[in-house]
């Protein structure tokens, strides 16, 4: 496989577009964000990077607190008008009919279509040039029950999860392995003894 050599560039696909909710009861704000991840485990960390020319940016560094709403296919349009359109400008709850629910260890609101969410305290804030890193830990995650099957495992293939891949949008596709499967032990057929 030949390659074509590019200067660094920021083309790590896909990306989780994320529906981050901030605000302190009378400034609330929905962002989309790309640049989220995994930080840590325990404590359980995590981050989202922010242009300081943004509203939702102003706003979680004052409250120092923001939710990470993971978003779905049906939540697509919403993504997109939160990503491209400012809070400075219009209400994006009202305008993409968004229902917010109080957070519990944040004051700020968690999406009701979102089937994970995530409240999260900023630890750290660290300038990165374009963007500022917010270090966060997560404090409480909610989770849509119906993901949930009864002995409490968590199904989330089946929330319909969205990925963003360089400028498109996409579903979740086929599964192809589980951690670990590659190195896994087959189970071992039974013999069944044939008795005369």
């Amino acid at each position: 496989m030949s390659k074509i050599k590019w200067p660094g560039s920021v083309l790590l696909a896909p990306v989780p577009p994320v529906l981050v909710t901030c605000g302190d009861g009378d400034n609330e704000n929905i962002i989309t964000i790309g640049w989220t991840g995994v930080l840590n485990t325990k404590p359980p960390m995590t981050y989202i990077s922010l242009r300081p020319s943004r509203l939702s940016y102003e706003i979680i560094s004052t409250t120092r607190e923001f939710t990470i709403n993971l978003s779905t296919v049906d939540l697509v349009k919403a993504v997109d008008f939160c990503g491209v359109k400012s809070g400075r400008d219009i209400n994006k709850f009202e305008a993409m009919n968004l229902k917010s629910v109080p957070g519990e260890s944040v004051k700020c609101p968690m999406l009701a279509a979102s089937p994970l969410s995530m409240e999260c305290r900023v630890k750290e804030i660290i300038p990165l040039g374009t963007h500022e890193l917010f270090m966060a830990e997560i404090m409480t995650v909610h989770v849509e029950d119906a993901l949930i099957d009864a002995n409490g495992k968590l199904h989330m293939d089946k929330a319909n999860l969205l990925a963003y891949v360089h400028g498109e949008y996409f579903g979740l596709g086929e599964k192809y392995g589980s951690f670990g499967y590659s190195v896994r032990k087959k189970k071992k057929k039974k013999t069944v003894k044939k008795t005369n």
